[in-house]
């Protein structure tokens, strides 16, 4: 129960022939200042039904309000400020960790329902690059978090191994490219040759014909196209794998666009029947102006489908395959258009899971404030960045602590965990300036802040020799420890809000949060002082590491324990 919780029911007892349970949470408010309490209620709200001056309900509801239940209840003009019984809060929330552990802040709301997540996508025969990072980590988060209140996550990489780029590369390779060049630097060189198609084809149209007559011929199952395709897509997944190795991500499928290649002829079909295609131009479409929405471009003049009738087959095929309680797709915002249209096509074809797919959009990562692109060849990859991370933080190692055991691992750890920490600490919808040295510091709202205080945190524990025993009196009652206490109290609202809102930087931010406040702990309490609240004091060490580390563990993060 957090305090809110706490208050309302003891309010609520008082007041219930007036107001409902949830109308008091409701009006309950955070202080802006401690020195006003930890939860405040204005009376304003009952003035009409007393017919009386707020400040003075306030003090009379002051004088009903069960006083064993809080440390003090002062009146404030119209307002009631409840201070929390900070012993009996602490030794409850302290008691909780150590019986949970990790399952602390655990939810059972999804029934072990499955969540289909669609992230990271990336296009095959191009590099992963920062680009890709958002969908990537944010998807990976979410995943996280659902599992932690209680749903099954399926993550799926729809990967880009389809469509008129291929028709492009094979032209390119065929023209200017060679076996020996692919095989040594796969990535690279299939970048270069579509990179090179690009500029030619700005001098020579006629290439672009070409490029589109392989693609007819890869779509007809071209034994040639077939085989090169096949091997573009191999040499680029042996190079993703090994990104997604470096950032600890892992997928439950891969199946990409073309997997649907022969599942979208069912969606036209069912359309048809449903006598929701139209004609115009000579192209199939579905008319959504009903949902003011522009039309869905089912099938074009030349009988070509569309991404919408791929997903739509996608969004079919996960229905059947997972039947999901949620489906949702880690795209950028510049799809959310896109994905208005399918969920409005997926409902004039009856389907009322529809609203159950939700648009999960992002901000995009900028250097220098400009967008990055691939076609010209502009792009960061993720790969150097996460490899040049991982060397700033070796070399804040080794300085802080050179005799540390395994330190390219933890500076791995480190490295790359600050480039995601760096990701989700945003709101996802917002854009963000990436720039690496600031992201690796070791202060600051930074992961290796985070992780470091863990660490810190971790390396206490081992120095008392401490284990928390579930019988023993954890009560704290000083202002230090407080501000650690409601924090680690907090966490599973703070979960739910996170899953609620499918926003990764709620659980960022708490980090960040609790971290500062065991830092300022830190600072001003002697923890190991032998003296009848030592053990109370190491327990509230230990609720930090495992909240901290959980923290971390849901942002897709390591926590070290030793830094």
């Amino acid at each position: 129960m957090n305090n809110k919780e706490i208050v309302a029911k003891e309010l609520f007892e008082v007041v219930k022939d007036d107001l409902t349970l949830e109308q008091v949470q409701n009006l309950l408010e955070n202080p802006k200042s401690a020195d006003h309490g930890d939860v405040a209620f204005p009376a304003f709200s009952l003035a009409k039904v007393y017919r009386k001056a707020p400040q003075q309900i306030a003090a009379e509801l002051a004088t009903k309000i069960n006083p064993e239940a809080f440390e003090k209840i002062e009146v404030v003009g119209p307002y009631l400020n409840f201070f929390m019984s900070k012993g009996a809060i602490s030794q409850k929330v302290l008691h909780q960790i150590v019986k949970e552990q990790a399952a602390y802040g655990n939810a059972t709301i999804g029934a072990g329902q499955t969540v289909p997540i669609d992230m990271s996508s990336p296009n095959i025969a191009k590099p992963i690059s920062m680009g890709h990072l958002r969908s990537t980590v944010i998807g990976n988060s979410i995943g996280f978090i659902m599992e932690k209140i209680g749903y099954q996550p399926v993550r799926i990489n729809h990967l880009g191994d389809w469509g008129t780029q291929f028709g492009k590369l094979i032209v390119a390779y065929k023209k200017w490219g060679s076996e020996a060049a692919v095989k040594a630097e796969p990535i690279k060189e299939l970048l270069r040759l579509y990179v090179d198609f690009h500029e030619k084809a700005e001098k020579e149209p006629a290439l672009e014909d070409e490029a589109r007559a392989w693609f007819k011929k890869l779509e007809d199952g071209d034994a040639e196209a077939t085989q090169l395709w096949q091997w573009f897509r191999d040499e680029s997944l042996k190079e993703f794998n090994k990104i997604y190795g470096l950032l600890g991500v892992s997928f439950d499928s891969m199946n990409g666009e073309a997997f649907y290649n022969d599942k979208m002829a069912e969606v036209v079909t069912l359309l048809e029947e449903k006598h929701l295609l139209k004609e115009d131009q000579g192209a199939e479409i579905v008319d959504l102006s009903a949902y003011d929405l522009n039309p869905a471009l089912i099938r074009k003049s030349d009988g070509a489908t569309l991404y919408i009738t791929r997903d739509l087959a996608a969004a079919l095929y996960r229905k059947r395959t997972y039947d999901f309680a949620q489906a949702l797709y880690v795209v950028g915002n510049e799809q959310t258009n896109h994905f208005k249209q399918l969920k409005a096509v997926l409902k004039e074809m009856g389907f009322d899971w529809a609203e159950d797919i939700h648009h999960i959009p992002f901000g995009l990562i900028t250097k220098d404030g400009k967008k990055l692109s691939t076609r010209k060849g502009k792009i960061i990859l993720l790969e150097e960045v996460l490899l040049e991370a991982t060397a700033l933080a070796k070399a804040q190692i080794a300085e802080k602590n050179p005799t540390l055991e395994n330190q390219d691992q933890v500076a791995q750890e480190v490295g790359v965990g600050a480039v995601i920490f760096h990701d989700l600490k945003n709101d996802r919808l917002n854009n963000f300036d990436f720039d690496l040295e600031e992201v690796v510091r070791f202060e600051g709202e930074t992961g290796p802040y985070v992780q470091y205080t863990h660490a810190r945190a971790m390396s206490i524990l081992a120095k008392a020799d401490f284990t928390p025993d579930e019988t023993a009196d954890y009560t704290l009652a000083d202002e230090e420890s407080w501000e650690v206490i409601k924090l680690l109290q907090k966490y599973p609202e703070t979960v739910l809000q996170a899953a609620e809102k499918f926003e990764p930087s709620v659980i960022a931010k708490h980090g960040i949060k609790l971290a500062q406040a065991f830092n300022k702990y830190y600072a001003n309490v002697k923890i190991l002082t032998d003296d009848a609240e030592k053990a109370a004091r190491l327990a509230l060490v230990h609720g930090v590491t495992v909240v901290l580390k959980e923290d971390l563990r849901l942002l897709g993060l390591q926590a070290p324990d030793k830094m």
